[in-house]
């Protein structure tokens, strides 16, 4: 059953604070006394308990849920049904990127958990925020018939616009132990990201759709090795969120344990930040149930259209199965309430 979509004060305007001051993640020794030291040492951090327990069970419940509820033949307790024909459309990477699922209403809560919020706003210095309609990730313990997940070692920002720019996230919502799939990460990329681009100029890049994503080859890769930089798999419980600027080196990996990995992205940043243009697009992808990437002043905004064996898949749909509902807080998240209303 369908929900009614709440929005506070659409016919008014916020304007934004001037911006304040935010973390510069130089990577220069700090003391915070909390997660931003290891934010700013690493490049990433784990925020212990973000969302409380009970919570995170719960939306991990809505996620298998929102699964079956396609009515393809997917049952949680049986493994024998992880099959692409079973399953909505999932890619090789494990994230659902249609069916307007960037909107449902669990994924919204997750967004709008003060948890979560106030994580951004402490790396920013500022309240006034909005959120990325990100996409979902689910990768299964069991995935014989799953497409296979190769490393994919890469940078989420243009090598050519340096500096911090973006703080990318994910609410984790299963145990992700060393054996349970989930992000990898190349601690300390983000201090020496120009010092790779300048030395790595001629080298060829490998292809990709959009300027904001840079893949790492495998010369790449041995220059990282030879400036003593490792991976490390980064292991959270359920309700943790992961935090990393998009400088640093990092891709997932599927489960070769038991559990499943269950991930909703979630990335903030100031809304000062975002031009006039960017809100009045944002806003447009907000009503239409659009995603927009991990970019919250909606660089890039996606399609609902599921492909599945090259044609559109039957389940497909433009709007979530349960609308968002939004509190004051949330609302201001899409970035409507900050567009300037012409006289």
């Amino acid at each position: 059953m369908s929900t009614t979509t709440t929005e506070y004060g659409t016919a008014m305007t916020v304007t934004g604070t001037q911006r304040k001051g935010r973390m510069a993640l130089d990577g220069a020794p700090t003391n915070y006394g909390d997660f931003r030291d290891a934010l700013n040492r690493d490049g990433y951090a784990v925020i212990k308990g973000a969302i409380p327990l009970d919570r995170a069970t719960k939306y991990a419940d809505e996620f298998y849920s929102y699964l079956e509820g396609f009515d393809l033949g997917y049952d949680r307790t049986d493994p024998s049904t992880v099959k692409p024909s079973k399953l909505p459309v999932i890619n090789e990477k494990g994230m659902i990127l249609a069916y307007g699922v960037t909107h449902e209403k669990w994924v919204w809560d997750i967004r709008g958990e003060p948890g979560v919020v106030d994580t951004f706003a402490k790396v920013y210095d500022d309240d006034d925020l909005i959120v990325s309609f990100d996409v979902v990730n689910v990768q299964f313990a069991n995935r014989k018939d799953m497409p296979e997940n190769k490393p994919w070692p890469h940078q989420d920002q243009d090598p050519a616009k340096p500096g911090f720019r973006c703080l990318q996230g994910l609410v984790n919502l299963n145990p992700c132990g060393p054996n349970d799939g989930g992000l990898i990460v190349c601690p300390g990329g983000h201090k020496i990201s120009e010092q790779f681009h300048r030395e790595m100029a001629d080298e060829p890049r490998i292809p990709a759709w959009t300027p904001e994503w840079f893949g790492f080859t495998d010369n790449g890769m041995k220059w990282l090795a030879d400036h003593g930089l490792d991976w490390v798999k980064v292991c959270a419980e359920p309700g943790d969120l992961i935090i990393w600027d998009s400088r640093v080196p990092h891709y997932n990996l599927p489960p070769s344990g038991k559990n499943d990995r269950l991930a909703v992205y979630t990335c903030f940043m100031p809304v000062v930040e975002a031009s006039q243009e960017d809100l009045v697009r944002k806003k447009k992808a907000f009503e239409d149930r659009l995603g927009t990437t991990h970019w919250p002043n909606a660089v890039h905004v996606g399609t609902n259209l599921a492909m599945r064996d090259g044609k559109p898949c039957p389940k497909a749909r433009e709007r979530p199965i349960e609308e968002p509902i939004l509190t004051e807080r949330t609302f201001k998240l899409t970035g409507i309430p900050y567009i300037e209303q012409k006289a």
